[in-house]
């Protein structure tokens, strides 16, 4: 086989992207675009609907395809519906965006006042709902010949040092579980783990000022930040053709932070 650009493109493909609609400047917003201007049809998906429509229209209106999806990714039914309105909408799903998650609301407590239902909440959300959300589409994948998972982890998982952070680095076993079970039926499971984003989630959590960035400038290999449509070309390269022999890695696309062999 001949290498051509043309194995980044996604034609005909169909994509969901999980936590697309929230926070304007955000990681999922320019996922859903990313993979529009690829070529693929979107389900943008997030628990807020009126976010989730306006990223879709944004995309139609740069004549791109794409829906605007309500989910709630810690219910079983929600993301079963949410398979459902993408087959219904583009008649299947072969890309799986991973993207919803607590970060800025999630518990920074320490563990001996962390509250058990903060606990649980997370791992509902940022573990358990990656997999509601791929048991959702899964059969759809398979039905279309194999797909794309994509997680998305964090940097802050490397080492996890708070409940944030832990639910990340689940997610990554979780990433590795899936690759191996899903590979013969020519699904891919991948993760992102981003560095420190200047989206509005991350400039919130962690301001421009925080000595935690001035640590990281000090000792990142690059930038201590980058912006959200950094992370675009990561994801293209594992959802299309050009990364169809990629399985169970986590690409980290933070500027030198977390430095792996």
């Amino acid at each position: 086989m001949t290498f051509s650009l043309d194995q980044f493109r996604l034609d005909g493909k169909v994509a969901i992207v999980t936590g697309a609609g929230g926070r304007g400047n955000s990681i999922g917003a320019a996922y859903a675009k990313g993979l529009a201007v690829a070529g693929a049809s979107v389900v943008v998906a997030d628990l807020n609907a009126e976010g989730a429509k306006a990223v879709a229209d944004e995309i139609v209106a740069l004549g791109g395809k794409a829906v605007g999806v309500q989910v709630d990714v810690a219910s079983e039914s929600s993301t079963l519906a949410m398979g459902a309105a993408a087959k219904e909408a583009f008649g299947g799903v072969d890309i799986l965006v991973n993207n919803a998650a607590l970060m800025v609301d999630i518990s920074y407590d320490n563990f001996e006042t962390v509250s058990m239902e903060a606990w649980h909440k997370a791992f509902a959300v940022n573990l358990e709902g990656a997999l509601l959300c791929a048991r959702a589409v899964t059969p759809s994948m398979r039905e279309r010949g194999g797909g794309r998972i994509v997680n998305q982890t964090s940097g802050g998982a490397f080492p996890a040092t708070g409940l944030y952070g832990i639910t990340k680095l689940a997610l990554v076993g979780l990433t590795t579980s899936l690759a191996k079970q899903f590979g013969k039926d020519n699904i891919t499971c991948n993760a992102i783990a981003p560095g420190n984003v200047t989206s509005d989630a991350g400039k919130m959590l962690v301001p421009d000022d925080s000595p935690f960035i001035q640590f990281l400038n000090m000792t990142v290999a690059m930038r201590a930040r980058g912006a959200p449509d950094e992370l675009v070309g990561p994801l293209l390269m594992l959802c299309s053709e050009a990364g169809a022999w990629i399985t169970g890695q986590v690409l980290h696309v933070d500027g030198g932070w977390v430095l792996r062999p």
